[in-house]
């Protein structure tokens, strides 16, 4: 399964490729990609891992920038 979300108040590239980095070594992640500029995150994961890998991404992305947000609709 492969989403796209919004991402809000991402204020740092470089803390952007850390989220990144930390996001591709999650377990059932097949691809990953925050990009500072368009301000997304896509995840592509397996299915059946799907949701605790979103979920361990926002822990992450919390974590690196506590002011950024993740839009899952």
């Amino acid at each position: 399964m492969k989403k796209t979300f919004k991402m809000t108040d991402l204020e740092c590239a470089h803390c952007a490729a850390k989220m990144e980095d930390k996001i591709k070594g999650l377990e059932g992640v097949i691809y990953a990609s925050v990009n500072f500029f368009s301000q997304k995150l896509i995840i592509e994961a397996e299915d059946s891992k799907f949701d605790s890998v979103l979920r361990e991404a926002v822990k992450i992305i919390k974590k690196i920038e506590p002011d950024c947000g993740v839009e899952i609709k």
